[in-house]
């Protein structure tokens, strides 16, 4: 009796002494973990050049947005009302056009406009309305058309059509010359392209959505590039080669009547960069790279000041190294020579001939800070150790913010000085701006795992890295089930030495009982190009091959139940937890696939072709990989969830997929969500579809559902 009350007194003290457990509500409602905002250079408080009691519609009624954007001279701000987004990248508002000086404000045309870019001298605006460019003198007054022939699903000016934005990445499509003496812009010619229709639910007869979506072995938009004067309207068509091509980007030089034109063949394996004539429209090629793959597309382009030498990144000589070319082709210098990929260029010193950039080193997992000269002589390393470093330069190059942090620890920002003597560079600790105390303070309360590194063989003969993240409280002595966190597409990377790599949904899982995985298969990014293009041609065979030998590995090991390895994913991880369930049958007994890839001739042609060319050249690599040709094998739980508006991977994929599981006699489960896009967000969707996976992974891959910390009632039969 005595060890009773005892054991009554201490129960308060060890309440107390108890942490705390995470909820979907701290993740997703409350931001319980939300981390300190640092805003680095950027951070100048823009707000305090106008009193937002003085920023008023046409009517007079004061503007309630905090939706603005400041001209580069800071004379002239823009205020974005009611902005209504798109697709991925796309949105529209209603524009005012504030002066700083007078503190007046007009609107800038009577319906919600794309795009509204201020010339270099901050003069004009150029903008898109209902798929024609205009543009609004500043002076003056005057807004001239530049275009009238804009129609929907038939013309698009000056804006991209679906599958440029998605898949190139930019959704503007103009550009001002340096001196704003041109306008070069886009036509799309998108009459040929086949319409995709999606039922938008309403509580009456229902919206029937429908726009162009080139699905794989379609046809494209017919591309041309103008060239518009703006003092005298002369519009000039780009003299490129015409037929089944891509022009993904466009660049202006130094030269104030000289473009570049990034030509691309529809394979993706011959780029050709064309310095186009704004006057004539006629070109001149400057440089071509093919390759034996694809081609990939980013940014890291720079026409450099001299007007004479571009300075560029390219996969050629397989990984991701920097160049420096001169515009008539003389003079070809490999800038960095490294067997490691080069992940960012962070900024380009041109008064200095420098240029700074962040490589996946000493493992692809990590991130640190590099510098090399124009002349590719001289490369110095500025940060070290294992971790992410996320780096900020200042305009002059004197100074950096290093946002640094690991798999285990919060991001801290310290500024750095940066000294140039002769020909060496050093690097000096200023101080620390941000320790992110407050987010530490609050995991400190909290009782969570920490992410390890792994490293496992695969049957090929290659190394794949992962993470491993297991409970707080882990016991070897326990068999624990285990749950894989993949996306694996092409160029991809989720085990990474930063913050978040390990989410605190994975955290929630690991606090119920869970080890969370997560393995970069082949096909990701980050170690070279081979080992990235290896699955060329056929998406998903080597890369769920992988994850079947990660799930045999790891189920060898005495804490790991073999018998309760589930798969997770979302988009192409879909796709890849939809080949688990099917594919790996033997291996995964539980897969929840969210807004999956289910056949890649459903998707979208610039993507899908990139990897793996038309359907008319490749049906077998197209019907290899298709979960849809494997549902007989599954014997596990598959739940299927996707979004019924979501533009990007349609419904149709799981539709399609459900559809072949009927006819297969097999059960599954699935969840959808109304009119919700690709990332399945608004209203209370996100809290909603965690909360659905967890507790299905709670009921379908461990053997007692009583939550970690609680004692199982018997009488329930836990």
């Amino acid at each position: 009796m005595r060890n009773f009350f005892i054991v009554l007194f201490f129960i308060p003290l060890l309440t107390l002494a108890q942490k705390k457990q995470i909820t979907l509500e701290d993740i997703y409602k409350n931001g319980t973990f939300r981390s300190e905002y640092f805003s680095g250079f950027a951070g100048q408080p823009e707000d305090s050049l106008f009193d937002p009691l003085n920023v008023t519609d046409e009517t007079g009624k004061r503007l309630e947005t905090t939706d603005f954007e400041l001209s580069a001279d800071k004379k002239r701000i823009l205020f974005f009302n009611g902005r209504e987004y798109i697709y991925r990248r796309s949105s529209k508002s209603t524009v005012y056009l504030y002066d700083v000086a007078t503190k007046k404000a007009i609107r800038l045309h009577q319906g919600k406009i794309l795009h509204p870019t201020f010339s270099p001298d901050g003069n004009k605006l150029a903008y898109v309305f209902e798929n024609n460019l205009y543009i609004y003198d500043i002076l003056t007054g005057k807004t001239t058309a530049v275009t009238t022939d804009g129609k929907w699903n038939y013309i698009i000016n000056g804006n991209c059509d679906w599958v440029y934005e998605e898949e190139f990445s930019f959704t503007r499509a103009f550009e001002w010359s340096s001196n704003g003496t041109y306008l070069a812009y886009y036509k799309f010619d998108e009459s040929k392209v086949k319409e995709y229709n999606m039922t938008l639910y309403n509580n009456g007869y229902n919206v029937d959505y429908r726009y162009k979506y080139p699905k794989a072995g379609e046809e494209n938009s017919k591309v041309e590039i103008h060239l518009y004067n703006v003092a005298n309207g002369q519009d000039v068509k780009a003299q490129y080669e015409q037929g089944d091509i891509y022009i993904p980007r466009i660049k202006w030089t130094q030269n104030d009547s000289k473009l570049v034109i990034f030509w691309m063949n529809r394979l993706q394996n011959n780029l050709k960069l064309l310095q186009t004539d704004a006057v004539t429209g006629s070109v001149s090629p400057i440089y071509e790279e093919t390759n034996k793959y694809y081609v990939d597309i980013t940014d890291d382009w720079w026409f450099l000041k001299d007007g004479r030498n571009f300075l560029f990144a390219s996969e050629m000589n397989g990984y991701n190294q920097l160049y420096l070319y001169s515009l008539d082709g003389k003079r070809k210098i490999q800038l960095t020579k490294m067997k490691y990929d080069v992940a960012e260029v962070n900024g380009v010193d041109e008064a200095n001939r420098l240029v700074y950039y962040t490589v996946a080193y000493p493992t692809p997992m990590d991130r640190n800070l590099f510098v090399s000269d124009f002349e590719g002589k001289s490369t110095r390393q500025l940060t070290s150790g294992s971790g992410w470093h996320r780096i900020e330069f200042n305009g002059k190059f004197t100074q950096y913010y290093d946002y640094y942090s690991n798999i285990n620890t919060p991001q801290t920002v310290a500024l750095f000085n940066i000294t140039r003597k002769s020909n060496s560079i050093s690097v000096d600790k200023s101080k620390t701006v941000s320790e992110n105390a407050k987010l530490k303070s609050v995991l400190a309360q909290y009782d969570l795992g920490g992410g390890e590194f792994i490293r496992i063989p695969n049957s090929k003969g290659d190394t794949l890295n992962g993470w491993m993240l297991k409970p707080a409280d882990f016991d070897a002595s326990r068999k624990y089930p285990v749950l894989f966190c993949n996306y694996g597409g092409p160029g991809s990377q989720q085990v990474a030495n930063r913050f978040g790599a390990v989410s605190f949904w994975h955290q929630l899982l690991a606090q119920n009982g869970f080890i969370v995985v997560s393995v970069d298969n082949t096909g990701t990014g980050y170690r070279g190009e081979e080992f990235k293009k290896k699955t060329y041609l056929h998406l998903g065979d080597l890369e769920i091959q992988d994850q079947i030998d990660a799930a045999k590995y790891l189920g060898k090991l005495p804490y790991i139940d073999k018998n309760r390895i589930g798969h997770w994913g979302w988009s192409y991880g879909g796709f890849m937890s939809s080949l688990a369930i099917t594919k790996g049958a033997d291996v995964f007994k539980a897969a929840i696939a969210v807004a999956p890839v289910t056949s890649w001739r459903l998707y979208d042609n610039i993507y899908t072709e990139r990897f793996m060319r038309t359907p008319q050249e490749n049906p077998k690599g197209y019907d290899e990989g298709s979960p849809l040709n494997y549902v007989d094998k599954i014997k596990g739980k598959f739940l299927i969830i996707h979004g019924t508006g979501d533009d990007n991977v349609h419904f149709q994929n799981s539709v399609l997929m459900v559809e072949a599981m009927i006819q297969k006699n097999i059960d599954f489960e699935s969840g959808y969500y109304p009119n919700k896009a690709h990332g399945i967000v608004g209203g209370n969707s996100t809290l909603h579809i965690y909360r659905k996976m967890t507790e299905w992974l709670k009921e379908n891959l461990r053997d007692n559902n009583t939550p970690v910390g609680q004692v199982a009632d018997s009488r329930r039969g836990f």
